[in-house]
């Protein structure tokens, strides 16, 4: 009986440690950090494996000679008392040294990580300025005149980006798994006289095409499990259609539904708060809505887009994500009032909004280098930029 005991306690104890293993032997794994796309990831990765690599050493040296002491020094009873030791001086040099050595091969080359990525902004960089919101991201590049998303940020692979990160709100971090650690997004308080405001930064380079899901790290009030992200790195070529498709005006809804939302959405309280470039939507308070059709999610990774739930999230973005702060049809929100559309408005607002694509916008495009300026200043959340005054 007690040896069917011990041996299912021991089948216990090889599942419950085999499992994580199994578990982690997936192909899908969006946010994970141990496939970097970017050096920045990857320096991170080697102070991991360095510092995994020295502990496990420790542990099996520590653990091995553990196992041989209780073994080979066992108490027995033809076997008189060990003598007594007090103090070894060779002893207490090695177990003093070997630490002091250990320590100096994990700490030098973090700390020369440090200094790497403060580095200052390299020349030549592409700058986004992230601003982080309750709950939700914004991404302004001053490079690129006009140009603003919200939850998605797009970027050209090969060349170095560099974040400036600031919060309109509380303490928000940034951290997208597969770029790098974590930064803190802070509140920026008001500077002084000739002083500049102080912001955090990233600076990295992708070096692969491709989509990176990413989320708010740092605890920021009711929503902030469904404050998420993605950088979507595009080969240059690609980069310079997709911002030249955001620059030209939006072609007119060809579906009769989407059409007459179009036209209730700009004569609605709606442009009020949200912008679409190449229209007279300028709104600054709440996301960016330009190719609102292309993107993963709604409400920064609440629920899958669809013009469908669009026009869920248009009724009661409440329902969806507790927190939110915009009205719905029939209760308001952040001070304001409800939108008071019908179900019928809504809808034909949705269609629009999900028509709004880079596909229907690059018809019309015709492949060319973007110009940029890079004496622009960055824009200042809540401001206009002079491309969407006009």
């Amino acid at each position: 009986m007690i040896r069917k005991r011990s041996s299912r306690i021991l089948q216990a104890a090889f599942a419950l440690l085999v499992l994580p293993f199994l578990a982690a032997c997936g192909d899908e794994h969006p946010q994970t950090t141990f496939q970097p796309v970017t050096e920045f990831g990857e320096l991170i990765n080697g102070l991991f494996y360095n510092t995994t690599a020295w502990t496990i050493a420790i542990l099996v040296v520590v653990e091995a000679a553990l196992i041989y002491i209780l073994v080979r020094f066992r108490a027995r009873e033809d076997r008189p008392d060990p003598e007594h030791i007090h103090g070894n001086t060779l002893v207490e040099i090695i177990w003093t040294v070997i630490p002091a050595i250990i320590v100096a091969v994990i700490a030098v080359p973090a700390v020369k990580a440090i200094f790497e990525l403060q580095r200052p902004m390299d020349a030549g960089a592409f700058e986004v300025e992230v601003i982080g919101h309750q709950w939700w991201w914004e991404f302004r590049y001053p490079e690129l005149e006009g140009v603003v998303t919200a939850n998605e940020m797009h970027v050209p692979v090969g060349r170095t980006i560099y974040l400036t990160m600031h919060s309109a709100d509380v303490i928000h971090s940034f951290w997208i798994p597969r770029i790098g650690g974590k930064r803190d997004v802070n509140p920026t308080p008001r500077p002084r006289e000739g002083e500049q405001p102080k912001r955090t930064h990233l600076q990295f380079t992708i070096n692969q095409a491709g989509e990176y899901d990413g989320q708010c790290a740092e605890y920021c009030g009711t929503a902030h499990a469904i404050m998420k992200m993605r950088v979507v790195a595009h080969e240059p070529e690609n980069f310079d259609r997709w911002v030249q498709a955001y620059r030209a005006t939006p072609p007119a809804p060809t579906d009769p539904l989407a059409a007459r939302g179009q036209e209730l959405f700009f004569r609605s309280p709606c442009i009020a708060c949200h912008a679409i470039s190449g229209t007279r939507a300028i709104g600054q308070i709440g996301p960016n809505l330009t190719f609102l059709g292309d993107r993963w999610t709604l409400g920064a990774g609440t629920i899958d887009n669809s013009a469908e739930s669009i026009a869920r999230w248009i009724r009661d973005p409440h329902g969806i994500k507790p927190g939110a702060k915009m009205p719905g049809t029939r209760a308001g929100a952040a001070g304001m009032p409800a939108t008071g559309l019908s179900d019928e408005d809504v809808d034909a607002v949705a269609a629009y909004l999900f028509s709004l694509t880079t596909e229907a916008s690059m018809g019309a495009v015709t492949p060319q280098p973007v110009p940029t300026d890079t004496t622009q200043p960055p824009a200042q959340a809540g401001v206009p930029t002079p491309a969407q005054t006009r």
